[in-house]
């Protein structure tokens, strides 16, 4: 052990010795002085039992004493299965960087807390950043390693049935209803229901595709993802160490039906949920399921979980004469294969990320094709620029500490990191936005831009992750007009504002999709979408609004995102549930306060 690695560890072991004391002492003042001025404090469901991001030593130091009067945190510990206290530039900061596990009164969790030295007391560190985390509750831990089943190793009835007949009436529920029932069988509803699963929860996915994999099987031909394959591997399954670096979609689609199948997760395909209502009293839905043959079957699930995804309804704008195009019109959602316009001439309308790949595609299929920007669009090469944000994942730390890391980075500290790669990566990209500007396309402004994950989290889409598609633009392979330069569209494609006209046999509508609320009012009514209010999106907690977390409809529950979100976030959104299930909290959204008092 080098010097340096005394010190830090050392640094470690004292802060957590004097939080520890500091949790039981008397009153807050002394918790408050565990932080810096500028702290923040991230805790999810360890203390709280919510999600929850909170700035400021008073206000930090006050929540921490108070929650912990119910918790009753013990046992603080460095994590030994964690790397060791460093020290690590997070957000152009230095500091130590501490994994530690932790103790309460329901389960076990994990930290990481982040030291800066005090600017007026030397030889003292206070957290800037502090996570608390539930992993685990006690006694009802995942069947996973040292607790997986037993199954028929040991004991074998030769006339019952056996492990296949088993799986036929599980996924069957002739004799009962889920506990949960998931709508949406891509990353968002694989990844919670295997959680589920793992903590005995039973959870049925629904989904209106024919196969699972679908979702993404039935999306256009050449579409491959847009990131690394070691940010995307689905919990407790990794992706095989010889996959492409960029997963080509049906290779996804068919991984999505092995996985479903190794994880035993009970999956109906060909089913849509077309309505559903909460009885208050019962505290369970009457979900009624169109099934694959055009049947109807009602459910009784206590717990509902929207998976649907960002992309949800497709958006159709009302554009100008549209109406009297004479060729075929799509969104982009229902576009397949450019060789299907082979020598055809095709508009596309949107510049985002579906816009630009069906041009592309298109384009490069021999069709003749104009794209019509309608409002500026945040461009970014696919490598290095689109990488950046996941630098964290390019280490030597485990997939399980790396999303540790993402999941302590408070969300106004997350915008301060990607402002950072943002400015990097208009520095790498500078030639290919200059002449993207040069040939009219119109680029969002650069500066105090966070970038593009922070265009998904906020928009859900805005950007481009350029794969050759801006090269083509540049090189006008793929002509350009603005939409505030249409007249109006005709029979024959567009007409311009200056009287030129644009003829096509192609119209796709890359416009995006409508907000989460729309599904929820279609599917629960105006008064539930009410109840829950806006989804996605950043709120004033500092935490995406009504996500892996209760929303103000009892027993119904949200989750989508990237791969690594749904990876990272299902695991604490089963937590709840299950202690739902367990009686340790209520189904109804409470505050802390409340909680405390129950």
């Amino acid at each position: 052990m080098t010097a340096d690695q005394k010190d830090t560890l050392d640094i470690a072991a004292q802060w957590l010795a004097e939080f520890e004391r500091a949790l039981s002492a008397a009153a807050p003042a002394s918790l408050q002085n565990m932080f810096s001025p500028d702290c923040y404090w991230r805790d999810v469901l360890a203390l709280t039992w919510n999600l929850e991001t909170l700035h400021g030593h008073g206000p930090v130091g006050g929540e921490i004493w108070s929650r912990n009067r119910t918790v009753a945190v013990a046992g603080m510990e460095l994590d030994r299965t964690a790397p060791p206290p460093e020290m690590v530039d997070r957000v152009g900061r230095k500091c130590v960087e501490v994994f530690f596990r932790f103790e309460t009164s329901v389960g076990r969790g994990r930290g990481i807390a982040r030291l800066v030295p005090d600017e007026t007391a030397s030889q003292t560190w206070r957290a800037w950043t502090l996570l608390t985390s539930l992993e685990e509750l006690t006694g009802h831990e995942e069947t996973t390693g040292e607790n997986r089943p037993v199954g028929q190793s040991y004991s074998r009835d030769f006339q019952g049935p056996n492990w296949l007949d088993k799986r036929i009436a599980s996924k069957a529920y002739a004799d009962r209803d889920p506990t949960v029932l998931i709508v949406g069988g891509g990353q968002a509803g694989l990844t919670i229901a295997a959680r589920l699963t793992q903590l005995g929860v039973d959870a049925l996915i629904v989904d209106r595709h024919e196969r699972i994999g679908d979702n993404w099987r039935k999306r256009y031909h050449a579409l491959t993802l847009h990131n690394q394959v070691h940010v995307n591997h689905l919990p407790y399954m990794p992706f095989p160490p010889n996959w492409p670096v960029y997963i080509p979609k049906d290779k996804l689609a068919n991984w999505f039906e092995h996985y479903a199948e190794a994880m035993e997760l009970n999956f109906w395909t060909g089913t849509e949920l077309v309505d559903a209502s909460f009885d208050g009293d019962r505290k369970t839905w009457s979900a009624i399921l169109r099934l694959a043959d055009g049947d109807t079957r009602i459910l009784s699930p206590k717990h509902i979980v929207m998976a649907t995804g960002v992309s949800g309804i497709p958006n159709m704008p009302d554009l100008t004469g549209l109406d009297a195009f004479d060729g075929e019109v799509i969104h982009s959602s229902q576009y397949q294969d450019g060789e299907d316009w082979n020598s055809k001439s095709a508009i596309v309308v949107g510049t985002g990320n579906s816009g630009h790949d069906v041009a592309q595609d298109l384009a490069s299929s021999g069709a003749a094709v104009t794209m019509v920007q309608r409002c500026p669009t945040y461009i970014v090469s696919i490598e290095p620029s689109a990488q950046l944000p996941y630098v964290l994942y390019d280490g030597s730390r485990s997939l399980e500490n790396t999303d540790l890391i993402a999941l302590s980075m408070a969300m106004p500290l997350m915008r301060e990191a990607h402002i950072n790669y943002a400015v990097k990566a208009s520095e790498y990209d500078a030639e290919l936005l200059s002449n993207l500007e040069g040939i009219g396309f119109k680029l969002d402004a650069p500066e105090g831009h966070a970038g593009w994950q922070f265009k998904y989290l906020t928009r859900g889409g805005g950007y481009y992750f350029n794969v050759g598609c801006s090269d083509m633009l540049i090189e006008g392979k793929i002509d350009l007009i603005q939409a505030s330069n249409i007249e109006t569209f005709t029979e024959a494609g567009l007409k311009q504002s200056n009287g030129a006209e644009i003829k096509a046999d192609l119209i796709v509508l890359a416009t995006g999709y409508q907000p989460q609320e729309k599904l929820v009012e279609q599917l629960f009514g105006a008064e539930v979408k009410d109840r829950v209010g806006p989804i996605w999106g950043l709120g004033d907690q500092l935490e995406l609004r009504n996500m892996y977390c209760k929303t103000g409809q009892p027993g119904l529950w949200f989750i989508e995102g990237s791969f690594a979100q749904c990876r990272i976030n299902s695991k604490y959104l089963a937590l709840q549930i299950k202690a739902c299930e367990e009686g340790l909290i209520p189904l109804e959204k409470t505050t802390s306060e409340e909680l405390e008092l129950a």
